[in-house]
């Protein structure tokens, strides 16, 4: 090998790098740049956004009446309970045969309102109970007519093949007559 030989391997690997390196931080910024779309489309949307949060005036809910709202896409259902209805949820608080034990105190943050989640946690349904003349089953709750799930004054899941208690949102009494749900 001569003097010129071996000079001219420096300058050519040390451009090699530089191509290599290139080469690599292009591909990077285009792979970035192709995969941001899906990344971005798992986001949730601005509809889905602006109703992370809503509030209801519960005012007008007279005693015994249930309220459905929307919040993320699912109904919210809002039991304004009776006396009956509590009693009956606090006199199972004990049964060793509930699917999903809770306590009525578990799921309440007052005792006269309720505030779950309204789909049937079998298959997703919504379940009856919320209108007048809906059949409500005998702990005067909510019933899934697709497979039979019934769920108490307490929202817990009572027989059927739902194997939790209707889910509870996060919500808070802002003031005596506001709810906030989110």
């Amino acid at each position: 090998m001569t003097d010129s030989q071996m000079q001219d391997d420096g300058p050519d690997n040390g451009r090699r790098d530089f191509l290599y390196i290139a080469t690599a931080a292009t591909g990077a910024v285009a792979t970035g740049a192709a995969i941001w779309p899906l990344i971005d489309s798992m986001n949730a949307s601005a509809e889905v956004t602006a109703l992370s949060k809503i509030e209801v005036d519960i005012s007008d809910v007279e005693v015994g009446a249930r309220l459905t709202v929307k919040w993320r896409g699912k109904p919210v259902f809002i039991d304004h309970r009776t006396e009956e209805r509590i009693a009956l949820a606090v006199a199972d608080d004990d049964n060793p045969d509930l699917i999903d034990p809770a306590t009525d105190a578990e799921r309440v943050q007052r005792p006269e309102w309720l505030v779950v989640i309204g789909v049937c946690t079998h298959l997703g349904c919504i379940p009856l109970g919320q209108e007048t003349g809906d059949p409500v089953g005998q702990w005067e709750g909510w019933f899934c007519p697709c497979h039979g799930s019934v769920y108490d004054s307490a929202g817990r899941v009572r027989r059927g093949p739902a194997p939790l208690n209707l889910y509870l949102p996060p919500y808070e009494f802002v003031t005596d007559t506001l709810l906030r749900v989110g």
